[in-house]
């Protein structure tokens, strides 16, 4: 998973970098936008085609048909970000963030990703047996013997990706 810590201008291809990121966290400072419009052009790295199937209609065109910013405030109403945070404690934040993605089970999280992007054009009967293929893919593992004994024995689990 890729985290996005955005400390003040996100527009253009920087908006479309963010939206390739999983996570999302933000400076209250930030701005989130996709100007290109407003130049005679349209978002060419895949800004209309995530905005579109990320946000609601209503707001992806407001962003990519007038070329309007979004403060960090808007972007997180709206489920752009997931977070704003005080410029001084972000680039924290996103540490704590990986840190807690870390302490997951690698082959679950590369697993639980793959599903949701996979799953996100299927109907959800389709999705679910993709959901259900990758669970089974991961109910016999190591890492899976280590999350349930370190659960039971009440510590924290040692993932070794097998």
């Amino acid at each position: 998973p890729l985290i996005a810590a955005v400390n003040g201008l996100a527009l253009g291809g920087g908006l479309e970098v963010v939206l390739a990121c999983d996570l999302r966290i933000a400076a209250e400072n930030a701005r989130f936008g996709a100007p290109e419009v407003t130049l005679g052009l349209i978002p060419g790295w895949g800004g209309t085609q995530r905005l579109s199937r990320e946000l609601p209609w209503a707001v992806a065109s407001r962003i990519v048909l007038t070329g309007q910013p979004l403060s960090a405030q808007e972007a997180l109403q709206v489920g752009l970000i997931n977070a704003v945070v005080p410029a001084p404690e972000l680039m924290a934040e996103a540490g704590r963030w990986a840190e807690q993605l870390c302490a997951c089970g690698p082959l679950a999280v590369r697993a639980a990703k793959r599903a949701m992007l996979e799953g996100r054009g299927l109907t959800l009967e389709q999705g679910l047996a993709v959901e259900q293929r990758l669970f089974n893919s991961l109910a016999y593992t190591s890492d899976v013997r280590e999350g349930l004994a370190a659960f039971a024995e009440k510590r924290r689990p040692q993932f070794r990706a097998e």
